[in-house]
């Protein structure tokens, strides 16, 4: 008879036997799912793969039907016969010159450069024709669009000439017969897009709303190739095609075995204790009674690890990171220089490793319209995805609505690609993580954790996602926002990423939108879009002129800064705005504190007051506002530089494109013109933001010297962001700026002798600091 010993120490096979039959079901269908999973993920992936390459192809095959098309202008325009006409005031010659020869030339025209007769009824004439004709006078390139001339879809090219503007109409095949060759799968999806206006596309027209996130800028032309493919979920536990396969055939080969075994082509002995004696099987415990008997023993190490640990520390950056390009409020540097793809995903994966340690998991990406945006973002989300992060891709999307993502989709974080108002070859991040904007310390961390290899790998890669979320942006405001009466408004978007939506958003709350320079174009071909700077204003203050409109609207690069014009050509600074903004929001909220920056006039504290609100003046910049709203519950901040940001009705953060919804509400919502009710503000004589160009890395140690022993008598002084003084008759301010190497000034008085007595202050006791400056006040 078996020791009891002995007994515990067998192996019972019959029940293993018993067991595997339902083991072999469940082996023979996981690895069923798995294989599925792989096959379905490989031909994804490769139908993206394909659709990509269609869409390079098409992009460059139109930037050559373009180039060829405006070359050919430009080449006529030189040849003697259309110069010599041209020089004789022959109109009719030089047409019929331009046109001899030219394959495919519809119409030829030249017009005044007045256009006078046009702007009488532009609607028939065409607004986008229209926007071509200026394009083509504002200096010696050929313009070219895609137009719309009577009721028919033409391409379009346009050049300044001494009688005012030629104009040549094509066929649009002239511009698309390359995109139209281009094989494209019938599952995938190609558009060649110039602003909102798909011009053409193939494949499958379900997907394009959200191709966007594929979109290839084409050159410098203005437009683009968007491309989408159907959304693709990752294999299950997170695995990719290749793990999957291969996990699906090693579970086929223990479905395998368990089904031999079962056959009898396999024997299972069990071995007792005596080391070789074989024992048949006997009534021993089952496998669940022995595991009831006798819990397993823990794993080593404790008990089992989080999924927060399940991460690998990267490999040491072969990828020098130039700690310059961290600033104060955001992430910004030259593309080619200090950004590239490898730095974007060390940025990346700096931020999905602080997202680790705060246990959050998916967040929103998107860009602006600068051409080095796809790369950048690509190099983003290789990073995010790299640290086991989540990453839904919106796209070209402005910056609040990239803010907006976070909140509708429920993430928290948010990372947007952009260069905000700054030049075409700048590009930079800004950064939400857990609903919180990263600034000073934040944003430093991020080069630490890069520079000292504190960066985690997951085990298992983040998924992506495309997703647009514009139209439910527009839809969230427009439930919200309507106009009691229409307003005709002129939008300026300076060819920034708020072209695409801001005049769709203004239509939708009742405005009747006049687009100017609405078009995403990456290298800015009109005016610099940074509506801060007065003479950005100047043609949107000629158009809203010509048109007889009621405002015009302008926005930076990225969408998230809102500058004003009046009918009459006057500029609306910001802070003059944020009065209306605060009388507005304080009517419904009565004693809500409304934050104002340092570079704000001094009539703003007394608006407050007298509106029953508490003011609180703080530093500028847009990260620095968000922090300090959520520290003290304001319903309502901003900034001279043309940041708001409403907590009431909407989500706290700067929002250009928001803001310039509430401002048409307010103004249809008044029996006053727009002019009337902007004219009653309070003013001043006052200053722009004045810009003194420093040195790299000189601004806050030339304004630390500046209030260290500052005396300005009869002056209230504040030192919380540079140094302001106020008198009782105005004041002035000089600070630091935390983006670019400048010095910011700002100067406001009672009359221009007070104002004169202020600048000349500052500017004597600054050229005593730093003789080597050149004053621009």
């Amino acid at each position: 008879m078996k020791t009891t010993n002995e007994s515990r120490a067998r192996i019972p096979v019959g029940d293993l036997r018993r067991a595997l039959p339902l083991a072999s079901v469940l082996l023979v269908l996981v690895a069923g799912l798995l294989a599925w999973s792989g096959v379905r993920q490989w031909r994804d992936a490769r139908l993206t793969e394909e659709v990509e390459r269609a869409r390079d192809t098409a992009a460059t095959a139109v930037q050559s039907t373009y180039a060829a098309q405006t070359q050919q202008l430009a080449k006529r325009l030189a040849a003697a016969p259309v110069k010599a006409a041209l020089a004789s005031g022959d109109t009719a010659a030089a047409v019929a010159a331009l046109r001899e020869g030219w394959a495919g030339v519809e119409h030829v025209e030249i017009l005044d450069g007045s256009l006078e007769a046009h702007y009488q009824d532009p609607a028939t004439y065409g607004f986008s024709k229209l926007a071509l004709l200026e394009a083509g006078m504002q200096g010696d390139a050929v313009a070219a669009r895609v137009v719309k001339d009577g009721k028919a879809t033409v391409f379009g090219l346009a050049a300044a000439v001494p009688q005012g503007v030629v104009y040549v109409r094509l066929p649009l095949a002239r511009l698309t017969s390359g995109f139209d060759a281009v094989a494209v799968s019938g599952d995938g999806y190609l558009a060649l897009r110039q602003g909102a206006f798909s011009v053409r596309e193939r494949g499958n027209a379900s997907l394009s709303e959200g191709a966007e996130v594929m979109a290839h800028a084409v050159g410098k032309t203005g437009l683009r190739v968007a491309a989408a493919v159907p959304d693709s979920e990752s294999g299950p536990l997170g695995l990719g095609a290749i793990a999957s396969l291969i996990a699906a055939g090693v579970l086929g080969l223990l479905a395998l075995l368990a089904l031999l075994v079962l056959r009898g082509g396999i024997r299972l002995p069990t071995f007792g204790k005596q080391k070789g004696a074989m024992v048949e099987d006997t009534d021993e415990p089952t496998l669940g009674e022995a595991l009831l008997r006798e819990p397993p023993p823990p794993p080593a190490g404790g008990t089992r690890t989080a999924p927060k640990d399940e991460y690998t520390q990267a490999e040491a950056k072969t990828v020098e990171v130039d700690p310059g390009i961290f600033r104060a409020y955001d992430i910004r540097g030259i593309v080619g220089q200090s950004l590239s793809i490898e730095v974007a995903e060390l940025i990346g994966l700096a931020i999905g490793s602080v997202m680790r340690d705060e246990d959050l998991n998916d967040i929103v990406v998107g860009r602006d319209g600068r051409l080095s945006g796809p790369d950048l973002i690509g190099g983003l989300i290789e990073g995010l995805r790299k640290a086991g992060r989540n990453v839904i891709d919106i796209g070209l999307a402005p910056t609040p609505v990239a803010y907006f993502g976070a909140y509708h989709l429920r993430t928290g974080s948010s990372v947007a690609v952009t260069g905000s108002h700054n030049p075409p070859d700048y590009n930079g991040f800004k950064i939400v993580v857990g609903g919180q904007t990263l600034s000073g310390d934040a944003i430093t961390d991020l080069y630490e954790r890069i520079r000292d290899n504190r960066l985690f790998i997951a085990n298992v890669r983040g998924d992506l996602q495309q997703r647009d979320v514009s139209a439910d942006y527009i839809q969230r405001i427009a439930d919200d926002v309507q106009l009691e009466r229409p307003l005709k408004v002129v939008v300026d978007a300076g060819n920034g990423v708020a072209g695409d939506i801001a005049p769709q958003l203004l239509e939708a709350i009742g405005a009747e939108v006049i687009p100017l320079y609405c078009d995403v174009d990456g290298t800015f071909p009109n005016h610099h879009p940074d509506p801060s700077e007065p003479h950005n204003l100047e043609d949107l203050i000629q158009t809203v002129k010509r048109f007889d409109a009621d405002i015009g609207l302008a926005f930076d690069g990225d969408g998230d800064r809102l500058g004003v014009v009046t009918k009459e050509g006057a500029i609306i600074f910001p802070d003059r705005l944020l009065m209306l903004f605060a009388a507005d929001v304080l009517e419904r909220n009565p004693g809500a504190l409304i934050i104002y920056d340092v570079k704000c006039t001094g009539k703003l504290q007394g608006w407050v007051l007298r509106h029953g609100g508490t003011p609180m003046m703080w530093k500028t910049g847009h990260s620095l506002i968000k922090a300090k709203m959520r520290e003290t519950g304001a319903e309502l901040a901003g900034e001279m530089s043309g940041h708001f940001f409403f907590q009431e009705r909407w989500y706290g953060f700067d929002d250009g494109l928001y803001s310039a919804a509430r401002l048409l509400e307010i103004l249809a919502n008044r029996a006053e013109t727009p002019s009337e009710v902007l004219a009653e503000l309070p003013d001043g004589v006052s200053t722009p933001e004045i810009k003194v160009a420093v040195d790299e890395g000189t601004p806050h140690a030339i304004v630390e010297r500046f209030v260290e022993g500052a005396s300005f008598e009869g002056a209230r002084l504040s030192t919380i962001d540079g140094l302001r003084a106020d008198w009782d008759d105005g004041w002035g301010l000089v600070r630091a700026s935390n983006t670019t190497p400048i010095l910011v000034l700002r100067f406001e008085a009672d009359n221009t002798e007070a104002l004169e007595r202020i600048k000349t202050e500052f500017r004597t006791r600054l050229q005593a600091l730093a003789p080597e400056l050149t004053m621009t006040f």
